[in-house]
């Protein structure tokens, strides 16, 4: 999946702008990251999907909403240790994937505190958010040696469909474009046992997603492919493609920011002062939904380290405010096990209440 802007001092390797929109309805605007593949001459020119890819990809004609997730980066400071702190962001990573969540915002609620590069929590939890994104095969070009990714070995991998291995065959793949000449367009290693000649000339280092010609001849020096927008696999066959990640400077920055045209249509805010979700509404339709959840103090301490939100109540910036979790036995729920218990809880209201075409 692509990724928006990283903030300045998230460095990576080589230019890591992806081809493509984040906007459905502009699919050619540059963003950044992506992900796909194609069958080798041991393969059928046919494109099949292998036996561990049909284990996460739906049968569907195409999924036409996103669903965004926003969090403060300070969750990070409440694990003591580095190693602790990348499992956690390892946790919020799988969960937010496991739901098919397409965006993921990090916005700052310390914002009157001064961050190092070092010990900036938002910067921490968004590097390794998108380092397990990124397809492992694309990692190296991407993503140089850095203190936050000291124990990015020890994690669990997201396991999603774009992230295939060798031999893995799909219509879809993720891949860079290469610094070689190309008899036309541009050459892209997919993590394939060949390279791709896609139909545009693109700078080199860019992550790009591809759709594999399936007329391919499976004794040619290189498979045919075409670039298209990330969102593709989701549009057009309901495929989950990973996540986007944005930062935000405060929590209004979450709204003001939004990628999508005519931003996010539906706001959800979660807090043990909500409504009971057990009881709540049908939600309406939707084509970009936006949940938002708080830190270890709610989000009315997020509310209130933004002076340019100007209500009393942090229920007024949201169209639904639940309580996911009515009967908790806890006198507190972690952001990460609120993002888990919120996800399931809404799963199938967003599932009921997503736009379709034609319905």
């Amino acid at each position: 999946m692509s990724h928006p802007p990283e903030s300045s001092s998230l460095k990576k390797k080589k230019k890591t702008s992806h081809y493509g929109s984040a906007d459905d309805s502009s699919p050619q605007k540059k963003k950044k990251k992506a992900d796909k593949r194609v069958p080798d001459k041991e393969n059928t020119a046919e494109l099949e999907t292998s036996t561990a890819a049909s284990a996460v990809v739906p049968a569907s004609t195409g999924r036409h909403y996103t669903v965004s997730v926003a969090l403060p980066g300070s969750i990070i400071a409440n694990a003591q240790t580095p190693e602790l702190q990348s499992n956690l962001a390892a946790q919020i990573a799988r969960a937010l994937a496991v739901f098919s969540v397409d965006e993921i915002v990090i916005f700052d609620e310390t914002t009157a505190q001064k961050h190092t590069p070092q010990n900036n929590p938002n910067e921490f939890l968004g590097r390794i958010l998108q380092y397990l994104e990124t397809p492992q095969y694309l990692r190296k070009s991407f993503f140089q040696h850095h203190p936050h990714l000291r124990f990015a070995g020890l994690l669990n991998p997201l396991d999603s469909p774009h992230h295939m291995r060798m031999d893995d065959v799909m219509e879809y793949r993720e891949g860079i474009v290469l610094n070689r000449p190309a008899r036309a367009g541009s050459l892209v290693n997919c993590g394939m046992r060949k390279e791709v000649r896609i139909d545009k000339v693109i700078v080199p280092g860019t992550r790009v997603t591809v759709r594999l010609n399936a007329d391919s001849k499976p004794d040619a020096s290189v498979v045919l492919g075409t670039v298209v927008p990330p969102s593709e696999p989701r549009t057009a066959k309901g495929i989950y493609w990973g996540y986007n990640t944005r930062f935000a400077e405060k929590l209004s920055a979450v709204f003001t920011g939004c990628p999508y045209k005519g931003g996010y249509d539906l706001t959800v805010g979660t807090s043990e002062r909500g409504e009971s979700v057990d009881t709540s509404a049908k939600l309406p339709e939707f084509k970009h939904i936006l949940i938002v959840f708080g830190g270890v103090r709610g989000l009315e301490y997020s509310l209130e380290s933004d002076e340019s939100l100007l209500v009393n109540d942090v229920s007024e910036l949201f169209q639904r405010y639940y309580n996911t979790c009515p009967t908790q036995g806890s006198r507190t729920i972690r952001t990460e096990e609120a993002i888990l218990i919120s996800m399931a809880a809404l799963r199938p209201k967003i599932a009921e209440s997503g736009y379709r075409p034609g319905s």
